[in-house]
């Protein structure tokens, strides 16, 4: 959710100098490990890239950040793609919570069986 929150928040920034590289969209890869002390599998940030899609180019030869021809670069951000990732995430998130308070509640039923006998 930062690096989407990140994106977004970037997603009109421009180059501080002309004809500059602005914001690069970043991109998280995450990989499967398994984590002894807990003796299960975890899903953990493996890296965080940036994505290689050309930038978008509009002509605007009036802004700071223009070139010398008069073409300014923004951000290679989508906003659909990152509104579509945060439900996506936020999604992923309140499963694994309903996974968790599902869980919980088997935990509880065992212990009340095994205090009832």
């Amino acid at each position: 959710m930062r690096v989407i929150a990140e994106n977004m928040a970037n997603a009109h920034s421009t180059a501080n100098t002309p004809g500059g590289d602005p914001y690069a969209r970043k991109t998280v890869n995450f990989v499967n490990r398994f984590d002894d002390v807990l003796g299960a599998s975890v899903i953990a940030v493996d890296q965080i890239g940036t994505d290689q899609a050309p930038f978008r180019i509009e002509r605007n030869p009036n802004h700071p950040a223009a070139d010398e021809d008069g073409n300014v670069k923004y951000p290679n951000v989508n906003m659909l793609v990152e509104m579509a990732d945060m439900r996506e995430a936020n999604r992923s998130y309140e499963a694994n919570l309903q996974m968790m308070k599902q869980s919980r509640a088997m935990v509880m039923m065992t212990v009340d069986l095994l205090r009832s006998t």
